[in-house]
């Protein structure tokens, strides 16, 4: 799932960058309010990690235009002043959670997990197709119960295609999800990535079609 990153101090956000692409989420990262508003009205995200201040626009008038345009994306702001005030000002401005510079980068992704499912209003989000499970809560896979190893980019692919069951998914849908938009992929990284799932859930589990996509069975949530 892709997460869109609003953080004006870069090394901050680089560390964030790679350690939420460590665990599987694709990021998008600006650098000011603007496009942070622009980015989160066309483009299409799991969540948004925002910080108050920004240049250009502040984070609490990006979350408060977005919420006048009825954008639902679930916001976890950022700030480095630790105010009720303020605290109070961005929640009610319509963010769904806040943090205070600096944090503890394990709580960031518990509460990132904790907003993925808030919004899709259920408490448990395991997905099941055949004998094959993906708990993203825990971003654990298992096959037949037993645990199943895999790479960042692996549970990421497995992820897009279980969460899109039943239908399939192009090349280019899951570069999109993969990639920032300033990145390259080779051309047969994916290629790879699937060769290495089937290699571990069995050649009849994902589904190709020759230019038109990947797909895995239909999955239920329990």
């Amino acid at each position: 799932m892709r997460v869109l990153l609003a953080e004006d101090d870069k090394t901050l956000a680089t560390s964030l960058c790679k350690a939420l692409e460590k665990r599987g989420y694709g990021v998008d990262w600006v650098e000011d309010g603007e496009t942070a508003l622009y980015s989160a009205k066309e483009l299409e995200y799991m969540a948004m990690i925002l910080d108050v201040h920004l240049p250009k626009m502040s984070g609490i008038d990006v979350i408060t235009r977005l919420r006048q345009q009825n954008n639902r994306i679930p916001v976890l702001m950022l700030t480095a002043r630790d105010a009720p005030a303020q605290k109070v000002q961005g929640l009610d401005s319509g963010a769904d959670d806040y943090m205070i510079k600096p944090f503890d980068l394990e709580e960031l992704l518990a509460r990132l997990r904790s907003l993925q499912r808030r919004s899709h209003g259920r408490t448990e989000t395991v997905l099941k197709s055949g004998d094959v499970e993906l708990d993203p809560a825990g971003m654990v896979a298992r096959k037949a119960g037993a645990p199943v190893l895999l790479t960042a980019k692996e549970y990421r692919i497995l992820r897009i295609l279980m969460e899109r069951a039943g239908r399939y998914v192009t090349k280019s849908d899951i570069s999109y999800a993969l990639y920032s938009a300033e990145d390259v992929s080779e051309s047969n990284t994916i290629e790879v990535s699937i060769y290495s799932l089937r290699k571990k859930f069995g050649n009849g589990f994902i589904h190709t079609i020759r230019g038109v996509g990947y797909m895995v069975g239909e999955t239920h949530v329990r």
